[in-house]
C-alpha cells in the first residue's frame, strides 16, 4: 500500500489548484481548504452570504471525509480562514451546529486579506482514523 492515498470525490468540488481534496496518510485524513463552490453547479451561489457560505464549505468538507472513510466525530483539528473577523459569531454558531459532539476538534480561526474567488471563508481539517 502506498504510504498515501489521494481521496476524491464528486459530491466536493474539484479543486482550484494544483492539489487535491484530501490526502490519506496512515491513520490520518489531511483536507485542503474548502470554499462555497457548489460541486453539482460547479459554482459559488451564494458569494457574500457568510451563513450560507459556511455551511457550503462544512458540507464539502463532511463529503471529503465521507470519501475518505472518515465522519465529522473523526475530525481532531480545523482551520477556519476569514476576511472578515466580525464574521466570527455568525460562523461559530454554524460551526458548533455542525460539530455538535461532545469533544469538538481543536481549532484556529484567523483574519486573512482575501481567499479564492472572492469568498469570505475556508476550512480545512485533519481527521483521525483509529
Amino acid at each position: 500500500m502506498s504510504p498515501k492515498q489521494v481521496i476524491k470525490t464528486s459530491n466536493a468540488p474539484d479543486p482550484v489548484g494544483p492539489y487535491n481534496q484530501a490526502i490519506k496518510a496512515g491513520d490520518f485524513i489531511y483536507c485542503s481548504g474548502q470554499i462555497a463552490i457548489d460541486p453539482v453547479l460547479n459554482e459559488i451561489t451564494c458569494l457574500g452570504d457568510i451563513e450560507k457560505e459556511t455551511i457550503q464549505v462544512l458540507k464539502n468538507l463532511a463529503a471529503v471525509l465521507k470519501a475518505g472513510g472518515a465522519t465529522i466525530e473523526d475530525v481532531i483539528k480545523t482551520t477556519i480562514y476569514l476576511t472578515d473577523l466580525s464574521n466570527f459569531q455568525i460562523v461559530n454558531k454554524i460551526y458548533n451546529d455542525f460539530f455538535n459532539t461532545e469533544n469538538p476538534p481543536a481549532r484556529a480561526c484567523v483574519e486573512v486579506s482575501s481567499l479564492p474567488k472572492g469568498v469570505l471563508v475556508e476550512i480545512d481539517c485533519v481527521a483521525f482514523l483509529d
